[in-house]
């Protein structure tokens, strides 16, 4: 008990005795973990977004080709999906990011006029477009940026397209994205006879198969009648897209070198703690306390700033994700509600930061000979 309050004693006096200094220390690593929370949150939104264009579909399975970096695939094989007993529509697609205007950029979708996917869509104005037609259906979020109604003329890449519907769709990522014939995308894209995926839907399972391994011999059944493909489960899909992949590397890149700065704040403020405190640590040496009481002291001083930190980080990273939600152009994707996963990951996060940041100052304060640290001036 008493060495417990020994630590404790020390550990307050010493952060609390350059009160400055550790509330500087504290706002660096709580940046850094507000940036961690606030763009890992958002990526993490964006996936979920995601899964609802799947979900909202009823779409089942994604066939794509083997590779991450090729993504053509030839639109004839959506025929032979369609062919198989287990499957009961196929659907070809393209999916892109395209200039609408030098300042607006968004998701567009290539569809053809019979694909299942217009169900999960809720015309608000006009009506669907006519495969072979220059014609577009805009979410409504896209639409009110773009001051765009049914009759109106959108120039996408210096061809010009009819507005003929305002949509509401299952996911924010619909809302805001722009839908045209398969045909023309492919012909604006220079992808004539090719997709980005064919997206399926299955029947029911018979009775008695779980859904899961109904789901598994379903893609294996289209692997073999597609060699070089593969069928992907849209869970999967949702969170292995690029788009995905890319908003997760985007997120914790930024955050890492967030962290580092945080860390080596944490880690700077120890030293020079370390070197201050180099005669207090021969007196304690010289009263007997050991090696690694000294090294636990340091660590519990670094892991007390990651943590304080870490707290005041999701305090940041919160107010972030709050103002995405409430900017137009993020508010349909980002959420203002704070997952208790993330913010456990946040905390341990901080946790390890504190514990990397206070190694090598706890590590060199454990080695100070009593005799030398008294000798220090």
């Amino acid at each position: 008990m008493t060495s417990q309050l020994s630590f404790t004693g020390f550990v307050w006096k010493n952060l609390w005795r350059r009160r400055l200094r550790t509330l500087l220390t504290l706002c660096g690593i709580g940046m850094a973990i507000g940036a961690f929370v606030g763009l890992v949150g958002f990526s993490r939104a964006f996936e979920h977004e995601w899964l609802r264009i799947y979900t909202s579909s009823g779409t089942d399975i994604a066939v794509i080709q083997q590779t991450f970096l090729n993504t053509s695939v030839d639109e004839s094989a959506a025929e032979k999906v369609k062919a198989l007993p287990m499957v009961a529509q196929a659907t070809p697609m393209i999916y892109n990011v395209m200039d609408l205007t030098p300042e607006v950029n968004a998701l567009a979708y290539g569809w053809k006029a019979d694909s299942y996917e217009f169900q999960s869509l809720q015309l608000l104005s006009g009506r669907p477009f006519r495969d072979g037609s220059a014609e577009v259906m805009l979410g409504y979020l896209l639409a009110d940026n773009l001051n765009k109604k049914p009759g109106d003329t959108l120039e996408i890449q210096g061809s010009p397209f009819t507005v003929v519907a305002v949509y509401r769709g299952g996911s924010a990522l619909e809302a805001g994205a722009v839908i045209l014939p398969l045909d023309q995308l492919q012909q604006l894209s220079s992808l004539q006879g090719k997709v980005s995926t064919i997206h399926v839907r299955l029947r029911p399972a018979p009775p008695g198969e779980a859904p899961d391994e109904y789901l598994k011999r379903a893609s294996a059944q289209i692997e073999a009648a597609l060699p070089g493909l593969r069928a992907v489960p849209a869970v999967e899909r949702a969170s292995n897209n690029q788009f995905v992949r890319l908003a997760h590397a985007s997120a914790w890149g930024t955050s890492s070198i967030a962290l580092l700065i945080g860390i080596l704040g944490i880690a700077n403020t120890m030293a020079m703690s370390v070197f201050e405190r180099t005669r207090e640590i021969g007196i304690l040496r010289a009263l007997g306390w050991k090696r690694w009481q000294v090294l636990v002291l340091i660590q519990l001083e670094a892991v007390v700033l990651g943590l304080g930190g870490g707290f005041l980080g999701i305090g940041v990273g919160w107010g972030a994700l709050r103002l995405l939600s409430a900017l137009p152009q993020t508010a349909s994707i980002v959420s203002a509600s704070f997952s208790l996963p993330l913010m456990i990951e946040a905390l341990g996060v901080a946790l390890l930061a504190g514990l990397i940041a206070g190694a090598l100052p706890a590590w060199r304060g454990a080695r100070l000979s009593p005799v030398e640290a008294l000798r220090h001036d």
